[in-house]
């Protein structure tokens, strides 16, 4: 069984303007700043063969090349139990058309439609029992946040790996979009 994600990665400078937000915040687990990506379509667990089936629709996604900028901070959870501090993007209709190329293949696969409602970010720590007053200052002291933007040329299919001391991210295959 293969454990699997598409992603959009980030530029080097992305990443470190990211890492560079990390700190104050007693109870959070920062994300490695090489595991900083954003998420398209989490997919789980799914058999090799299954994997082939999800490359080879992957493939044949056919999508422009757009700019992508980040935009503020938040957190899922309500304050007093957030469970995850997260970067924003920029609303953008090519990401959301992106997005949605991605899920129809997945779902072409056999895979179950997400049921969520595609809210994309990136996710900067893990949450537990952090203090709402340090959570609080966080959000407000970098709440303008801005970055990008970057030029998304590809997407990215993902295995990860779980671990003692967090998932490890391996990329299996890029899949380039077209020139805008």
């Amino acid at each position: 069984m293969l454990r699997l994600f598409v992603a959009i990665d980030l530029t080097e400078e992305l990443r470190q303007r990211l890492a560079g937000l990390a700190g104050g915040v007693p109870g959070a687990r920062w994300t490695e700043s090489d595991n900083l990506h954003l998420t398209l379509r989490f997919i789980g667990e799914v058999p090799e063969d299954q994997a082939m089936d999800i490359d080879a629709a992957l493939a044949e996604i056919r999508a422009p090349a757009f700019p992508l900028t980040l935009d503020g901070v938040g957190v899922y959870g309500s304050a007093r139990r957030a469970r995850v501090l997260w970067a924003g993007v920029e609303r953008s209709e090519a990401l959301a058309h992106l997005q949605a190329k991605v899920e129809s293949a997945l779902v072409r696969c056999g895979l179950p439609a997400e049921e969520r409602k595609f809210s994309p970010h990136i996710t900067l720590a893990r949450l537990k029992d952090a203090p709402a007053d340090r959570i609080g200052r966080f959000l407000s002291d970098r709440g303008l946040f801005r970055a990008g933007p970057m030029s998304v040329e590809h997407v990215t299919l993902y295995r990860s790996h779980l671990g003692n001391g967090g998932a490890v991210y391996e990329a299996l295959r890029e899949y380039p979009l077209a020139e805008s």
